[in-house]
């Protein structure tokens, strides 16, 4: 069999299991066996890149970052619809139908709540996928539509044009996992699921919207050039047979049934894979839409149907707090069960203490729960004439319910967070972090193997993974003994960094690279740091009272104290590698300009640095010097209208100690 033969049947065989998983979702072979082809046909492009196409399963991982997105003018406008929001303006809505078309037959479907695009085909080949935009103008953004997998890149017998438009969606569980990744590694959590979907499709680097894990379905027809259909349904059932997701849909003629569909829809709103905020109401004919026309901005033969939050009474039975990855307690109302959107309702959300205070939500109140768009449900008022005597305003811990360790608020936020360093509700967190690129630099320990290793009750503290067995390592799944060894050998390597990327791991409150380097430098070794007093830390540029604060509360801890010395055992480096730092110019504000011929700008700054100084790039009244070399400009006209003292590069190198001479007259000088 030629390359070109086994590339042909491999891309077959691998877009049909495309189209049975993402589409059907009913695969029909494992992911092991998938991921096996798709290597096969790599490695045959790799080879034969002439034979590499378009249409081609590799070409869905993403390609090259964009500059920017360019702007695309739609073929056919990509309207919005008109909203109604109660029954008697669904029927105000059909009452105008029916004044132009007769007996109208209605399609019902879910409103997906996504991003709106559009997907152009050439002779039955995807070219170009657009975002809605302002209907008229949206961005190209094709690339990322490639890595959508239930989207097929080539039709067969499609006509030599065709525009389809639906919606991305980010499917809820996808939703849920890429946040707990997120907070893992200590990022912004994604509001909701139509945010992640919109953000993801504008990411310019299309490797990004691939590990997004999006979705796509198709709800109709924009431009075709092959004969017209006669009714929606119709053209809908052929996109199916051309192998698109189509979204589902049901047809009525009676409103009463129409109504009581919507409501059922409603109920049955967590069966989608997709938040939906609403149904779709569209005649089904499409000679009768072209009768019934659109207005400036809507189409007069739909509507959409918004589903108005639902909201009930229920009582706080009681007050749980949870403790995130994160460390932040979160409170949690457990309520007397209430059926809301579908569901059975025995929880509601109370966000954080301020939420609470605000509300003044008591144990034993009754309350107003509500489920809107959003899947958890959450407190709207509490009805204090039902609220029974004797009860107490409630206020959260002030110790970590896990661990014990003390809480303390967010300065800027209303977080109340665990301080415990090796609490376990924060172990997968802090464990990612410990290991990240810029904390102890371990290769191959990410957020899976992570939590391989703490499901496998292996590790309870970052001084574990010093412990760790090899056998019992390589016994979780997708390690094996080579990746064990690999594994151990890089968190070995990482007892020997610097005290400054160790300070960095820890993850102490706002200490982070550049704290960590400049306390590192300046103490020289963990245990002097530890001893430090908040007075002695403020005294260091950059280290301001409350990191101070954070800093010492952090080593007085008994976790913390117990994380050091696991460390200390299992070898880990507690001192600073760098050259000490003195405080000879400690206070004291340097900008460079012009050019230095004993050293760069950045040798210079580090010199002034190692010495105490802060090294800035702009005089101000501030400024408590100016090192001026040769072709100095702006800034040394600056420092002189301002009367800041400047430094040649020989008083320069006198100062830092690198020329004999009076120092000391210079510092006075300065210091002034």
């Amino acid at each position: 069999m030629d390359h070109k033969t086994q590339v042909e049947q491999l891309r077959g065989a691998l877009n049909e299991h495309n189209y049975q998983y993402y589409v059907l979702d009913a695969p029909t072979i494992s992911d092991f066996e998938y991921d096996k082809m798709l290597r096969q046909l790599e490695e045959l492009e790799a080879a034969h890149p002439e034979l590499i196409t378009p249409d081609s399963p590799t070409q869905r991982v993403g390609g090259k970052a964009l500059d920017s997105f360019q702007q695309v003018t739609h073929r056919v406008p990509l309207q919005s619809l008109q909203d109604v929001f109660s029954p008697d303006e669904l029927l105000d809505f059909d009452r105008r139908v029916r004044e132009s078309a007769d007996s109208p037959e209605y399609l019902l479907e879910p409103k997906v709540d996504g991003l709106s695009v559009a997907l152009e085909y050439v002779d039955g080949v995807f070219v170009r996928g657009a975002t809605r935009g302002d209907g008229q103008v949206g961005e190209d953004v094709t690339e990322n539509l490639r890595t959508i997998k239930s989207i097929p890149m080539k039709l067969k017998d499609a006509p030599p044009s065709l525009i389809v438009r639906g919606e991305v969606y980010m499917p809820r569980k996808t939703f849920e996992k890429l946040n707990e990744e997120r907070e893992l590694r200590g990022e912004a959590l994604l509001a909701n699921p139509r945010n992640a979907a919109a953000g993801s499709m504008r990411q310019l680097d299309p490797k990004i919207a691939a590990a997004r894990g999006l979705d796509m379905v198709v709800f109709n027809i924009q431009y075709t050039d092959r004969e017209p259909f006669a009714t929606d349904s119709a053209a809908l059932d052929w996109l199916r047979e051309l192998r698109f997701k189509v979204i589902d849909c049901r047809l009525f003629r009676d409103m009463e049934e129409i109504q009581s569909a919507i409501l059922e829809l409603g109920d049955q709103r967590e069966k989608y894979p997709f938040d939906i905020d609403g149904a779709v109401v569209k005649v089904n004919s499409l000679t009768q839409r072209d009768g019934l026309g659109e207005t400036a901005k809507f189409p007069r033969w739909a509507a959409a149907y918004k589903y108005p939050p639902e909201q009930k009474e229920s009582v706080v039975e009681d007050i749980v707090v949870q403790v995130g990855r994160t460390g932040v307690l979160t409170p949690k109302a457990v309520v007397a069960p209430v059926r809301l959107a579908g569901t059975t309702v025995t929880n509601a959300t109370l966000h954080n203490q301020d939420f609470i205070a605000e509300k003044d939500i008591r144990i034993g109140d009754t309350v107003i729960v509500q489920k809107a768009g959003e899947i958890i449900p959450e407190i709207v008022s509490v009805v204090k004439e039902k609220r029974p005597e004797g009860t107490e305003p409630y206020l959260l811990p002030t110790v970590c319910p896990v661990c014990g360790a003390a809480v303390v608020r967010d300065e800027d936020g209303a977080h109340i967070r665990c301080t415990g360093a090796e609490c376990p509700a924060q172990l997968l967190r802090t464990l990612t972090h410990f290991a990240s690129r810029d904390a102890m630099d371990i290769e191959g320990l990410g957020p899976a193997v992570v939590e391989g290793l703490v499901d496998a009750g292996l590790v309870k503290t970052p001084a574990d993974l010093y412990r760790l067995d090899r056998d019992e390592v390589a016994k979780l799944e997708r390690m094996g003994k080579k990746s064990a060894d690999n594994l151990l050998a890089a968190i070995e390597k990482s007892k020997g960094n610097d005290l400054s990327k160790l300070l960095f791991a820890f993850g102490i409150r706002q200490v982070g690279q550049k704290a960590g380097k400049i306390l590192a430098a300046r103490f020289g070794s963990l245990d002097a740091l530890a001893r430090a007093t908040e007075e002695e830390l403020t005294a260091i540029n950059d280290v301001g009272g409350i990191t101070a604060k954070y800093l010492t509360e952090w080593f007085a801890a008994p976790q913390s104290q117990h994380l050091i010395a696991a460390l200390k055992e299992a070898g880990v480096n507690m001192d600073s590698q760098a050259a000490p730092v003195g405080d000879k110019l400690a206070g004291l504000t340097f900008v460079l300009t012009g050019e230095l011929s004993a050293c760069s700008r950045k040798e210079a700054g580090d010199k002034l640095e190692a010495l105490g100084a802060k090294v800035s790039g702009s005089v101000s009244k501030k400024t408590g010097c100016v090192v001026a070399g040769e072709a100095a400009g702006s800034k040394l006209r600056r420092a002189q209208e301002l009367g800041v003292p400047v430094l040649d590069e020989e008083q320069f190198l006198i100062l830092v100690g690198e020329r004999e001479g009076d120092d000391h007259a210079l510092l006075e000088m300065l210091k002034k």
